[in-house]
């Protein structure tokens, strides 16, 4: 069997699959096989420092980095704001004619460049989706991009717009200070 090189397509395709694994499982090591030709002897058991009297310290796990939850719904009063145009809508992004992969590649950036220019509030444009009445594919896939890092971790909540901003085929996303 013969070996290709990747395409520029395939290294960004497997790249999208890289940043789904999860980097905290590691895979355990496997023992090496004993260097020397002595058998070994087994640890020694060794006191504590401490008076038999006294219980040992619960164990504490490692410290990790605080994750950030999903993004929730709108709070109903931020929702009103953004629909009655009292809140700006400091950006605004259309993903009509992207293809699914497309178009999270161009939200990703979106989101990304909204939030490092200090931007609370956008508007997400996806449209309604199937001409035949059914939900559109990046439609439905918003809510799981967002969900997902590293959006997550600047998206403070979605919803869907008012009908002035598109109703259904829009969303409003709100993003983390």
């Amino acid at each position: 069997m013969s070996r290709r090189a990747l395409t520029r397509e395939d290294r960004r395709l497997w790249g999208r699959v890289e940043r789904t694994l999860d980097k905290t499982r590691v895979r355990p090591a496997e023992p090496e096989p004993p260097t020397d030709p002595e058998p070994r002897t087994p640890p020694r058991f060794v006191r504590p420092d401490r008076p038999p009297d006294q219980p040992a310290p619960p164990p504490t796990a490692p410290a990790r980095p605080a994750a950030h939850a999903a993004p929730h719904d709108l709070e109903p009063r931020r929702h009103r704001r953004l629909a009655r145009e009292r809140d700006p809508i400091e950006a605004r992004i259309d993903l009509h004619g992207h293809g699914r992969f497309q178009a999270q590649d161009a939200l990703t950036a979106f989101l990304m460049n909204a939030h490092a220019s200090g931007y609370r509030s956008v508007l997400v444009v996806t449209g309604k989706g199937a001409r035949s009445g059914g939900v559109g594919v990046i439609r439905s896939s918003v809510m799981d991009w967002v969900a997902q890092p590293p959006l997550r971790a600047i998206v403070a909540g979605i919803a869907s717009a008012h009908r002035r901003h598109g109703g259904e085929g829009a969303f409003y996303v709100t993003l983390r200070r």
